[in-house]
């Protein structure tokens, strides 16, 4: 399960992807007679996918007769467990031979302004009158709507922290235009903290932000613009987006078998992609086309892939200025996220995975690491065999990762820290490296 970190959404500006129509009424988070929590949830085709907060998680497929299928992670194998839907709308399902009820919680639906918009937003509280910490869900790069399909804005819930969700700009109920611009998104992610604070009222307790991918960029900046206790970035880069197509390039040129002379190689076809997207698709073409006539006919031109490169690789120029014509997202190809990390004084919770092809986390766990030797507020954890979504995989029939299941302790992670602002002593097979006890937090 590839997700690309800063351009997921070119692909989906040629193809449509089916979306729910209306929310089914299975999805949301159920209690088993056990206390264990079973989240349904929408998918961006026609099926669902259930999740557990150990990380365990399924597909669910409904045939032509009404019954579903559950799969084993994001794989086609059926896990054998038998699940039963068809009392949802009574607030009940069957899970795996054990009944299940739906969890119900105080939520409200919102909208308001982020930095020239309207945006819409969905506060979600556990039942009850007591101060909760709060989470605000910052979008990634993504099209779809994070109202519709976080899971967090119930798993959190049913484990006693509350959640803000909304829509990025663009996308879902929210208005404006879709935008890449981080300073701009940033600006939403604020207003969005102020919005879940005023909400809440009484019941806000601990109050901060958490965002994937390229919400990593975005959720640090937010916090330098609004009142923040605590910030969980996961799978997240400390490098430019540029950089993070570089990275990208070497790593899976050395995993494929690729020695220095063809990564070195294979950087310069990178560099040339890059300098077009960097020009808004507007220069840059003739020394493009040079790299690839150098290189096309060589055995290992093939593997270079990237975080974007690749979707550029086999465009002429004018099929690269249309591009550009749609890919007009502001996106900050330059942007050091450094000065930004330097002056942080919200503790922030960074969680990447080893083995992330899509956001390479070497680089950016080494930044992270050297910003907590400094006494910056810091926590770090790497989950080992963790790729991109935090998901653990296996190896299909054609090379290909498949994702099987979340890491173990990643829901558990970012709870605890939503909670306390620290991290219990394992969660899974997380390398933890912590902040200094002292780091303050800002409000």
């Amino acid at each position: 399960m590839r997700v690309p970190a800063i351009l997921v959404a070119m692909a989906a500006a040629f193809i449509s992807l089916p979306a729910w129509g209306a929310t089914p009424c299975a999805v949301g988070a159920y209690r088993l007679p056990d206390g264990e929590v079973i989240d349904i949830g929408a998918t961006d085709g026609a099926d669902l996918r259930w999740r557990r907060f150990d990380g365990a998680s399924g597909g669910l497929h409904q045939a032509a007769d009404g019954h579903w299928t559950s799969l084993f992670g994001w794989t086609d194998r059926p896990d054998g467990k038998i699940v039963d839907l068809s009392r949802c709308a009574a607030g009940d399902i069957l899970f795996d031979g054990r009944p299940g009820r739906r969890i119900a919680f105080d939520v409200t639906e919102t909208t308001f302004s982020g930095k020239g918009v309207s945006l819409a937003g969905r506060l979600v509280l556990p039942k009850g009158k007591g101060r909760v910490p709060i989470v605000v869900l910052v979008h990634g790069a993504e099209f779809s709507s994070a109202r519709d399909m976080y899971a967090l804005q119930r798993l959190l819930p049913a484990e006693g922290v509350g959640v803000f969700v909304y829509d990025k700009r663009g996308t879902g109920q929210s208005g404006g235009k879709y935008s890449q611009d981080f300073q701009l998104l940033a600006d939403d992610a604020a207003a969005a903290m102020g919005e879940a604070r005023r909400l809440a009222g009484g019941r806000a307790g601990r109050v901060g932000c958490q965002g994937g991918s390229q919400g990593g960029w975005v959720v640090p900046l937010a916090t330098l613009r609004a009142p923040a206790d605590f910030a969980i970035v996961s799978f997240g880069l400390a490098v430019s987006v540029i950089d993070e197509d570089q990275q990208e390039i070497a790593l899976e040129m050395k995993l494929k078998g690729h020695g220095p002379e063809e990564i070195a190689k294979a950087l310069e076809v990178g560099q040339a992609a890059e300098a077009v997207a960097e020009s808004g698709f507007t220069s840059g073409f003739a020394a493009f086309d040079a790299v690839r006539a150098k290189y096309r006919d060589q055995p290992w031109y093939k593997d270079v892939h990237g975080n974007f490169t690749h979707m550029l690789l086999p465009r002429n120029e004018a099929e690269l200025r249309d591009l550009g014509k749609v890919l007009n997202w502001g996106t900050p190809w330059r942007y050091d996220p450094m000065p930004t990390l330097s002056a942080v004084r919200t503790p922030e919770l960074w969680i990447l995975g080893s083995d992330d092809l899509e956001a390479p986390s070497a680089e950016t766990s080494q930044r992270i690491a050297g910003l907590i030797a400094a006494g910056r507020p810091f926590t770090l954890a790497m989950f080992p065999g963790a790729e991109h979504g935090m998901t653990e995989y296996e190896i299909d029939s054609r090379g290909e990762r498949v994702s099987t299941r979340f890491a173990p302790g990643y829901f558990a992670m970012m709870r605890d820290f939503a909670r306390t602002g620290t991290l219990a002593a394992a969660y899974g097979q997380a390398a933890i490296t912590r902040a200094p006890a002292s780091a303050p937090a800002v409000r």
